[in-house]
């Protein structure tokens, strides 16, 4: 149980969680809003919680924010059609195949036919969407120079995020951003694998994105601002 609360304009409690962290230099705040909803907080050894609950409210309305803007989340059944990687996909259910097929068709609508059980079909459609989601990123990032390209790539579901990179040359990206179009989910792997050269956000890193990416940076950017939460909308 949280020993603090952050308390929505709503009524609805957000539980803070304190950890302390030796080797840390700065304070880290972390809002989730799923598999929950909580406030992770991040301070070095010689911090105070009360310096580190200030910083919390300094940053109220962005954390107000991430968890007022959470859509509610859309089921999906059987004969629904939904978009993922630029193509509309109509889901049909075949108990009994094993495996999904997914059918490319001509007149822009795709069928994802998903095997097994029925009560299993979000699991599984979910599942096509990361697999295939990885694949579109591989293909992204092969059209980029070998020296962009990271060791390793991983695909979370982060809430406050959609891509980082690591000093050690791994690369995440937050498998929602399937749900975006093609431009934004490029726009974001081209920013991560930038800072295989740039561990920053200078002059010389922006630079080396638009190099990479070509015209449409701010567009692409400026639809993630104001339309990243609507990427939450399933599962």
């Amino acid at each position: 149980m949280a020993d603090y609360e952050f308390v929505l304009p709503s009524g609805q409690v957000i539980p803070v969680i304190i950890t302390t962290r030796r080797g840390l230099r700065n304070i880290t705040l972390r809002p989730k809003t799923r598999p929950v909803c909580e406030i992770h907080i991040s301070k070095p050894w010689l911090v105070s919680t009360s310096t580190a609950l200030h910083f919390l409210e300094q940053k109220r309305s962005w954390c107000e924010r991430v968890f007022l803007d959470v859509p509610v989340k859309a089921h999906i059944s059987i004969g629904d059609t939904i978009e993922f990687l630029g193509k509309k996909v109509l889901i049909k259910h075949d108990e009994t195949k094993r495996a999904n097929s997914f059918i490319e068709c001509a007149d822009g609508l795709c069928v994802l036919i998903v095997g097994g059980s029925s009560d299993m079909l979000e699991r599984r459609v979910r599942d096509f969407i990361k697999d295939s989601f990885l694949s579109a990123v591989k293909q992204v990032i092969k059209t980029t120079p070998k020296e962009f390209w990271p060791r390793r790539i991983a695909i979370r579901d982060t809430s406050s995020r959609w891509g980082s990179c690591s000093s050690s040359g791994t690369i995440s990206f937050s498998w929602r951003l399937a749900f975006a179009p093609f431009d934004v989910m490029r726009y974001v792997i081209i920013h991560e694998l930038a800072h295989q050269k740039h561990m920053d956000h200078s002059p010389d890193f922006w630079k080396q994105v638009s190099v990479l990416y070509g015209f449409g940076v701010e567009r692409a950017k400026r639809w993630l601002n104001q339309h990243g939460t609507e990427l939450h909308k399933y599962f």
